[in-house]
């Protein structure tokens, strides 16, 4: 299948971008991973939807969002079969992601957390060990509790809803997750909790193909300039509980 292509002027310079769809910016996500990226009453919300929604009116074009399996997505090849332009799902800036295709600037703050049932006596991986520990396939956590957590079975799931579901119905004793999307969860689920955080310096980034230069430097722009006005912040407070910390 062969995807349409246009060149759009970018709202800043005027150079020109190519597309893979006339008069849209096509992200891919991965479903859910609430609060970045969620449907809600048959519409795409989010963090992550906000942010890529200011790149697209200073291209004064609109964002189209695909749901797509992350492996996709981390390793660059739905960049690179152009099913979309950009990739924005919560995704950690990494050294072996970077292999795979370009990052923005960063956007924003994340480390693992560690997910149980309210009341449950682990709050370290030390103290999960003969247990079930879920974890959400290819991502960062998953890579920090296989090598920080020795003697823990990990259980991999493929989306983060199955993974939380897992934790309220005991499929697994506790799971690792960005701290952002665990602590939402907890915030509508009572009968959770995080127990513990490990600072592990993770910063994500919005993904394109690799060399799309200008695109990448049109999304740092945007990122900079809504920092700067005060539109970054408007959105973490939509999304979080406190406006981010300079």
């Amino acid at each position: 299948m062969t995807a349409c292509t246009s060149t759009k002027s970018s709202g800043s310079d005027g150079s020109s971008l190519e597309l893979v769809n006339s008069g849209k910016l096509t992200t891919c996500t991965h479903l859910p991973y609430e609060p970045f990226q969620s449907r809600q009453d048959n519409k795409i919300v989010g963090f992550d939807v906000d942010l890529v929604d200011l790149v697209a009116k200073e291209l004064k074009v609109t964002q189209e969002i695909v749901d797509t399996p992350f492996e996709g997505i981390q390793t660059g090849e739905d960049l690179n079969a152009r099913k979309c332009d950009v990739a924005a799902a919560g995704m950690t800036i990494t050294d072996v992601r970077e292999e795979n295709l370009d990052f923005s600037a960063p956007y924003f703050e994340a480390t693992q957390a560690l997910l149980t049932k309210k009341g449950a006596a682990f709050d370290s991986l030390e103290s999960l060990k003969g247990k079930k520990l879920g974890v959400q396939q290819g991502t960062t956590g998953e890579e920090y509790a296989k090598k920080n957590g020795p003697g823990v079975e990990t259980v991999q799931f493929e989306d983060l809803a199955l993974l939380l579901t897992a934790v309220k119905t005991g499929q697994v004793d506790a799971a690792v997750n960005d701290n952002g999307v665990l602590f939402e969860y907890v915030r509508k689920n009572a009968d959770t909790e995080v127990t513990a955080e490990f600072k592990t310096g993770e910063q994500y980034g919005v993904g394109v193909r690799t060399g799309n230069d200008a695109l990448r430097k049109e999304i740092d722009k945007v990122i900079k300039a809504a920092k700067s006005d005060g539109r970054y912040d408007a959105i973490y407070k939509k999304w979080f509980p406190a406006a981010p910390k300079s």
